[in-house]
């Protein structure tokens, strides 16, 4: 017997992410942080488009955009003088299959606040103050033991906890990666007087890197988000006399302009990958699966849809008498998707890459993948294997439609008999956007099956089992 179908190690965003979707799916599942509250800091501070399409999916959206703002357009200063703004990223604009256009700034902590609020509203709960100590598996399940408390038995358990992951080393998954940046980084939210709140702040001081300064207003909140950077083997000091030091020091402010340090940490940016994403019936999603620059906003984003592909799959399973392999695509979907965002993390970082159409992660697929089948002779704009774009079909706009935990058939121009009772049926004429033919969207918003006829659909549909 277990205590939960599903053990979620990590109340980060991943995790409560896909903690979300197990409960509207109506998965037991049980979320544990080792910590006694919710991180405390801004860290994770961008979402992308396409992350801003998952989230209206899971209900979180209004609340997202509420809490929220876009990127302020950045100035730089030298000697106490403004010498100018620049864009940090390229520009685009709502479209009808995108409409979410740029990217929305939410400090990491309000974002897992509005998550736990959602996953509460929905059964859910999250076990604070549970450290996780070892881990066991067998045929059957899987038992997690904590520093405090009794264990915990599950189906299946994810691992969300970070790129430090306990549970990642405990089941002898090894992570390869390197140093993107030798530099040690300070990154702190503060209280700052004398800046605008109109402009991400910046302070160069020479030709290198190492001496950096840059601060940026935090959308919907009082606070500022401090960048510095510092020569190597420079001991990094968090205080608020600290932070204060290096403000006076790079810029035209006064030290005592820094009121109050709410969070501060320091780090030297990395990527590193899993060797696997699956072990058994343990899974990594998250940081403990991939670890990311900070640069270009790739670590949460890339995150939170690892729980988004993840949720519906191990649903299938658990709830619908799918088979178990199924949850052998979550790797072979989600670990190519990891690498390219690992290097293009990397890429912005060192300057090579601007933020832009890459970053807003809408053009990510999986077009490689076992459960892609495009079965049109010739195949138009959209194919098996592509996210599922906006729309308004015969009056109906499809991210609408697409919103819950069901799959969904578009037929573009074609016809169709009345598809299973778990799959919605979108009907009208053949669209610009999509073409023409039958479109089976997963619950993850990506085309999983396209056909010109509904044959081979039925079988499709089956290896998700139904139930």
């Amino acid at each position: 017997m277990s205590d939960t179908d599903v053990l979620v190690v990590g109340a980060g965003p991943t995790g409560l992410a896909l903690g979300i979707d197990l409960a509207r799916r109506g998965i037991a599942a049980l979320v544990v942080e080792r910590g006694d509250e919710l991180f405390p800091g801004s860290r994770g501070k961008g979402l992308q488009p396409r992350t801003m399409e998952v989230f209206d999916d899971l209900g979180v959206l209004e609340a997202i955009h509420a809490a929220g703002g876009g990127y302020p357009v950045g100035m730089i200063w030298r000697n106490g003088e403004r010498l100018g703004e620049h864009h940090i990223a390229d520009r685009a604009g709502p479209t009808e299959d995108s409409p979410y256009d740029e990217p929305w700034m939410v400090p990491q902590w309000r974002t897992q606040r509005i998550l736990l609020e959602r996953l509460e509203e929905l059964g859910g709960e999250v076990a604070f103050g549970r450290e996780v100590t070892g881990v066991t598996q067998d045929g059957d399940g899987v038992t997690a033991r904590f520093a405090s408390g009794g264990p915990v038995r599950a189906r299946y358990l994810v691992a969300a906890d970070g790129g430090r992951s306990v549970v990642r080393r405990a089941v002898g998954v090894g992570m390869t990666g390197e140093e993107v940046d030798p530099l040690p980084t300070l990154v702190a939210d503060v209280r700052i007087t004398g800046l605008d709140r109109d402009n991400w702040h910046f302070f160069p001081q020479g030709e290198g890197a190492e001496d950096l300064l840059a601060v940026c207003p935090l959308a919907g909140t009082k606070d500022f988000q401090l960048v510095a950077r510092f020569a190597a083997g420079t001991e990094v000091d968090l205080s608020l006399e600290g932070v204060r030091r290096v403000v006076a020091a790079r810029s035209h402010l006064a030290a005592e302009d820094v009121t109050e340090v709410r969070w501060a940490s320091e780090f030297r940016p990395r990527v590193a990958l899993a060797d696997r994403f699956r072990a058994g019936r343990v899974l990594l999603a998250g940081d403990a699966a991939h670890v990311h620059s900070p640069a270009g906003g790739q670590g949460l984003n890339t995150s939170v849809q690892d729980a988004y592909n993840l949720g519906w799959k191990l649903a299938a399973v658990l709830g619908d008498g799918a088979q178990a392999s199924l949850l052998d695509t979550y790797e072979e979907e989600r670990r190519p998707i990891a690498a390219r965002m690992l290097d293009l993390s990397t890429s912005v970082h060192r300057g090579e890459t601007r933020r832009g159409g890459a970053t807003r992660q809408l053009g990510l697929g999986y077009p490689g993948s076992t459960l892609t089948a495009e079965t049109r002779t010739a195949p138009g704009p959209v194919r098996a294997g592509d996210r599922a774009p906006d729309a308004t079909v015969s009056g109906v706009r499809l991210f609408d439609a697409f919103r819950g935990p069901h799959w969904t058939l578009l037929a573009l121009g074609a016809s169709v008999p009345a598809p299973p009772a778990a799959v919605r049926l979108v009907h009208g004429p053949a669209h610009r956007t999509y073409g023409t033919g039958l479109f089976l969207v997963r619950p993850d918003g990506y085309v999983g099956w396209a056909g010109d006829t509904p044959a081979g659909l039925p079988e499709y549909l089956a290896r998700f089992g139904g139930r």
